[in-house]
Order: C-alpha cells, then sequence, then structure tokens
C-alpha cells in the first residue's frame, strides 16, 4: 500500500525502528512511536543523520508531544540464542504491544516486519520518509547510546563511548587485548574469534 493511502486511511499510525543490530555488545533495542498530528514536532530526521545533543533534544520534545511511545529490547543471549534478526523483530513486537495506545497500522523502518495484532508494513528507508519512524529511530538511539556510555564506564578500556559497540578498529583491539565482557555477543564472529583465542591461551 502507498504511504498517501495508509496516512489517508488510518489515523492513529505507530511508527518503529532498531538501533543496535550491527554492534558485537549489549541488547537490540528498538522504539514505537504514535505522533500527535494537531503537534508536529520540527526537525525530525533519520537518527543517524543528527548530532548528539540534537538527538537528545527532540528525544524530549517525542516523549513530550507524542500521543504514545515506548521502548522495547532483545538482550545479549536472546541474540544468541534467536539470532540479530528474529531478536530485533521480537524486540519491534514488545515495543508496540507496550504501547499506551493501540495504533492502526504500524510502520516498520527496513524490509521486514514482525507479526503484530495490527496491520503493518516494512518502509525500507523509513527514517527518512516518516516522521514516526524518524521519531522512533531518535529514541532507539538515544536510549542505546546512554546504555553504551554506562557500560563505558565501568569497562572504560573498550571505548563503548566513542564506538557505541560497533566493530571499529579500536574496539576489535581492545576485544583482542582484554577479551570479551559478559555484555558481548558471542554469537558474533569477532567475539567468538576472541572467545577462542581465551581458550587457546589457557
Amino acid at each position: 500500500m502507498e504511504l498517501t493511502d495508509i496516512f489517508q486511511r488510518y489515523r492513529l499510525i505507530a511508527g518503529v525502528d532498531e538501533v543496535g543490530r550491527g554492534p558485537l555488545v549489549g541488547a537490540v533495542v528498538t522504539a514505537a512511536v504514535i505522533l500527535d498530528p494537531n503537534r508536529p514536532i520540527e526537525g525530525l530526521k533519520d537518527s543517524k543523520k543528527l548530532t548528539d545533543k540534537k538527538r537528545e533534544a527532540l528525544a524530549e520534545d517525542i516523549k513530550t508531544h507524542a500521543l504514545a511511545w515506548s521502548l522495547g529490547r532483545a538482550e545479549r543471549l536472546e541474540i544468541d540464542e534467536l539470532n540479530i534478526l528474529k531478536a530485533t523483530l521480537l524486540a519491534m513486537q514488545r515495543a508496540v504491544n507496550a504501547l499506551s495506545i493501540h495504533p492502526d497500522f504500524v510502520l516498520v523502518d527496513g524490509n521486514k516486519t514482525p507479526i503484530f495484532t495490527y496491520p503493518a508494513q516494512a518502509i525500507v528507508k523509513g527514517d527518512a520518509l516518516v516522521p514516526a519512524i524518524s521519531a522512533a529511530s531518535i529514541l532507539a538511539k538515544v536510549a542505546r547510546d546512554q546504555e553504551m556510555l554506562i557500560l563505558h564506564d565501568k569497562y572504560p578500556q573498550y571505548g563503548f563511548a566513542d564506538h557505541k559497540g560497533y566493530p571499529t578498529a579500536k574496539h576489535l583491539a581492545a576485544l583482542k587485548e582484554f577479551g570479551p565482557i559478559m555484555e558481548h555477543r558471542r554469537s558474533f564472529a569477532p567475539v567468538r574469534e576472541a572467545v577462542s583465542q581465551r581458550l587457546l591461551a589457557l
């Protein structure tokens, strides 16, 4: 269905997005947002195209002005057990199920939708096309980044404040030097290799 048809036919539309599929550590975090058409929020766009300061300011605006918003997540153990795609879809279901208002329709960023109790459609590059998905991407990004800052305080040698858990050269070097922590995803190849190297060194 075309986006214009969806917006004409349905009133309460939830946008859903995720952050954290690519990192080697931590949960995958999702958000669902139903915006208030009577209280538009200026500046919504893909969270990756915003500065930290702007994202945080917009996150507060979204929480204040949206009709409903919620977060969902799948933890590291769930990611390792299910795989990252299934865990992400599960986290999206959790976000939508946690909304205080039932949506009429759900728009999900990407090319796959979980099974919802509501009609839904995936929108490729939805975080750039649908304000509610942009809002969801911002909330999820801010929430996960805050978790990475907490993890950085606990394990500063890994540099989580800089790379947010993504497999940068710095992160891979730290993983090799110090080995994985509890929050590292064992099903991801670089972590799996680091575990094997530690075992071989024993």
